[in-house]
């Protein structure tokens, strides 16, 4: 099964187009303003709108209202939602719109029970923990923390890029991979050359 891929963090048209040509089978729109790749609504309603059919644009968020998540399911009609914060399973659910939960994995958190409070994400995205920071650190964590299954489909994310996408998809066996710094020129530019690369890996770590 080839294992599926978000580039995330996406705040040009070229650079969604780009996700597109290489395969990505989503791209990620970050509606978080301390963010780097913070997007506007006008900025993603560009992007989403450009977009060849079958690639799958979702909205983040971290801790927002739901008049946040409104305009923006209003503005751009994302296909799925990603909450990145202590969102409750009720605020997540509340939009009728397919949804992610992010989870930042440290020693100590059983992501079992985690999870299972979780159940009607459509995935569990397990990023890096790093201290007052949401996501989007480029850095990874430590595998052997995940445990050999969840009662929901595993998307992986934390440091990973072109260098080790194949092995972590060997080793973890998720549903998905994530990636946002790992394919970046600079923060929130990305770089088509490291998406080719990093969308070769994932087709490489899949056989």
């Amino acid at each position: 099964m080839t294992v599926r891929a978000k580039i995330c963090g996406i705040t040009r048209v070229a650079d969604g187009l780009a996700c597109a040509r290489h395969g990505a089978d989503a791209i990620g729109l970050v509606f978080y303003p301390p963010s780097p790749r913070h997007v506007l609504l006008m900025q993603a309603q560009e992007i989403a709108r450009a977009l060849p059919p079958f690639v799958t644009t979702v909205a983040l968020f971290v801790n927002p209202s739901a008049a946040e998540v409104e305009a923006v399911l209003g503005g751009v009609r994302p296909d799925v939602l990603q909450f990145h914060g202590d969102e409750a399973p009720e605020f997540c659910r509340r939009f009728g719109v397919p949804w992610l939960k992010a989870v930042r994995v440290k020693a100590g958190l059983n992501l079992v029970e985690y999870a299972t409070r979780y159940l009607g994400a459509q995935g569990l995205l397990l990023d890096a923990y790093v201290e007052g920071q949401p996501g989007g650190t480029g850095q990874s964590f430590d595998w052997a923390l995940i445990p050999a299954s969840l009662p929901v489909p595993l998307v992986l994310s934390g440091g990973l890029g072109p260098e080790n996408v194949g092995e972590a998809i060997r080793r973890v066996k998720p549903w998905a991979v994530d990636v946002s710094s790992g394919v970046e020129a600079a923060k929130g530019i990305k770089d088509e050359a490291k998406i080719a690369l990093f969308m070769q890996g994932v087709r490489n770590g899949s056989l």
